[in-house]
C-alpha cells in the first residue's frame, strides 16, 4: 500500500514537472533575444535588507565604480526638452562603458538596477519637440539622485512628467531595451517597465526576484505556478530567464535568514552566483545567451556596496558611510578598466575624476 501511494505521488510530481518544463519552453520560444541578468532581494530580521544582481551581456561591458556627491546638476540628454535636476542624494554606482549608470545605491539605501528586457517599447519621442524626456542611460541615476524610498520614487514616476528615451548602444547594433528595479532599506520593491509605449509600475514589497525577461506580469505568473512544485524536489537548471527566476525565488527563501552581516552577504552572493551564467559559454541554437560579467550586493542596512568581476579573483566593497557626499565634495572613480584587483574596503582607493557624460540623443 505504501509503495502504491508513493508511486501515485511521484506520478503527480512528474506531471507537474513536465508541465512546468512545457510552460518554460513556450515562454522561451516567445523571447527573440536574451541578455541575461538576475536581481534578488534578501530580507533578514532586524532590518537586514540586501539587493544582489548579476550583469550578463553577450559582449564585453566595461565597468567602473563612481561616487557622485549631492548637488550635481543633471540634464536628460535628449535635446531642448530634456528634464533637469540637481542630485539630492549622493550615490555609488557601477557604470557601463562610462556612458550610463547600470546599478547603484544612494546614501539613503535606495538601490536601482537596470536589467535588459527585449519586450520594452518606449513612447514615441521627438527630439526638441514638446514632450519632456530623459535618456535611458540616466533612468537609474535619476532615481538614486532624487529619492530615499521606493514609495517616493513610485509616486513621482507615476506622474509621468517625462518619458524615458532610448537609442542604440554606441558602436553596436543593440537597441537599448531595459526595465528598472528599485528596492529600499525597508525592503520595499518596485519594477518599472515600458510595454507597448506605456509605463507600467509593479509595486509591492513581495517583488523580491526579477530577471531580464519576460515582462514582470509573466514572471509573476511563472512564480505562482512553480510555488506548487517543491524546490527540494525539482528546480529548472538552465541559463534561461524563467529558470533563473525559479531558482532565485526558491533559494532566496531557503538560505539562512539572519541579521549577521557576514552570513547575510554570503547568502545573497551565493544565490546570485547560482543564477549566473558561466563565462564564455556558447550554446548551440542560443547565440544570445550571455555570460555573467560582474555581480553586486548592496547592503541597504549598513550602506555597503559589494562588487565582484568574473575577471578578477577578489570581491571588494565600498562603505558609503566613508564617502564624502557633501555638495563641496568631488566626483570620484574607482578604475576597473584593466581588471585591477582590489581587496577589502576600497573607499580610499577612489580617485578624483571628471564625471563621464551620459549617453543621449546626438
Amino acid at each position: 500500500m505504501i509503495h502504491k501511494i508513493n508511486k501515485k505521488w511521484l506520478d503527480k510530481e512528474f506531471q507537474k514537472i513536465f508541465a512546468g518544463l512545457f510552460l518554460a519552453c513556450v515562454i522561451l520560444l516567445s523571447i527573440p533575444q536574451v541578455e541575461a541578468c538576475t536581481r534578488v532581494v534578501y530580507k533578514g530580521p532586524n532590518g537586514m535588507v540586501l539587493t544582489a544582481r548579476s550583469m550578463d551581456f553577450s559582449i564585453d561591458i566595461p565597468a567602473n565604480l563612481w561616487a557622485f556627491p549631492r548637488g550635481i546638476k543633471r540634464h536628460g540628454e535628449v535635446g531642448e526638452t530634456s528634464i533637469e535636476w540637481a542630485s539630492k542624494y549622493g550615490s555609488v554606482i557601477t557604470s557601463s562603458w562610462d556612458i550610463a549608470s547600470s546599478d547603484g545605491m544612494n546614501e539613503e539605501g535606495l538601490v536601482a538596477n537596470l536589467l535588459w528586457l527585449v519586450e520594452s517599447k518606449y513612447p514615441v519621442f521627438e527630439k526638441d519637440g514638446e514632450t519632456p524626456g530623459l535618456s535611458v542611460s540616466l533612468w537609474a541615476q535619476y532615481a538614486l539622485d532624487n529619492f530615499a524610498t521606493v514609495a517616493e520614487a513610485v509616486e513621482a514616476f507615476s506622474q509621468e512628467d517625462f518619458v524615458v528615451v532610448t537609442d542604440y548602444i554606441p558602436g553596436t547594433d543593440k537597441y537599448t531595451t531595459v526595465h528598472l528595479s528599485l528596492s529600499d532599506a525597508s525592503g520595499d520593491n518596485a519594477i518599472l517597465e515600458y510595454i507597448d509605449g506605456k509605463l507600467k509600475i509593479h509595486h509591492d514589497e513581495s517583488y523580491t526576484v526579477m530577471t531580464n525577461d519576460p515582462p514582470f506580469d509573466e514572471q509573476k505568473a511563472i512564480q505562482q505556478y512553480w510555488k506548487k512544485i517543491p524546490g527540494n524536489v525539482f528546480l529548472p537548471g538552465t541559463n534561461n530567464p524563467p529558470d533563473r527566476f525559479v531558482r532565485a525565488s526558491f533559494y532566496i527563501d531557503a538560505v539562512p535568514q539572519t541579521d549577521n552581516t557576514r552570513v547575510a552577504v554570503a547568502s545573497a552572493f551565493s544565490v546570485i552566483r547560482n543564477c549566473s551564467v558561466p563565462y564564455g559559454i556558447t550554446t548551440e541554437g542560443f547565440p544570445n545567451i550571455s555570460s555573467t560579467r560582474w555581480r553586486t550586493v548592496a547592503d541597504q542596512k549598513n550602506l555597503v556596496y559589494y562588487y565582484e568581476s568574473v575577471m578578477t579573483p577578489n570581491t571588494f566593497w565600498v562603505d558609503l558611510k566613508k564617502i564624502d557626499f557633501s555638495e563641496k565634495a568631488k566626483v570620484r572613480k574607482l578604475d576597473l578598466s584593466n581588471h585591477q584587483t582590489y581587496a577589502g574596503e576600497t573607499s580610499k582607493e577612489f580617485k578624483k575624476a571628471t564625471a563621464f557624460k551620459f549617453q543621449g540623443l546626438d
